[in-house]
């Protein structure tokens, strides 16, 4: 399969400054480039597909009426907070 490019682009220099001094040993400003595009790309095909989920989730629970009050997921998700601060705390007393 043959290759294709990006088209450049045009920055200020502060940036591909701060791009070059990120650099890891070896790795090249082109290979950071395409490493962040391949990052973008895989972050921005898991937030589409979690849009699509929570979509399809309202959905089910408007067909089925079967919902859980936002008041009952904070009250729920504070409990589990407490529960690990606490046992977080006996850990440190150890």
């Amino acid at each position: 399969m043959k290759s294709a490019t990006f088209p450049s682009v045009r920055v200020e220099p502060e940036l591909r400054a701060a791009a070059e001094d990120v650099l890891q040993d070896g790795e090249s400003l082109s290979n950071f480039v395409e490493q962040a595009i391949r990052d973008n790309i895989a972050r921005r095909l898991n937030l589409r597909e979690f849009v699509v989920r929570g979509l399809t989730s309202r959905e089910e629970a408007k067909q089925s009426s079967d919902y859980v009050s936002a008041d009952d997921v904070l009250a729920g998700l504070e409990t589990r907070l407490v529960e690990a601060k606490a046992k977080a705390g006996a850990k440190k007393k150890r």
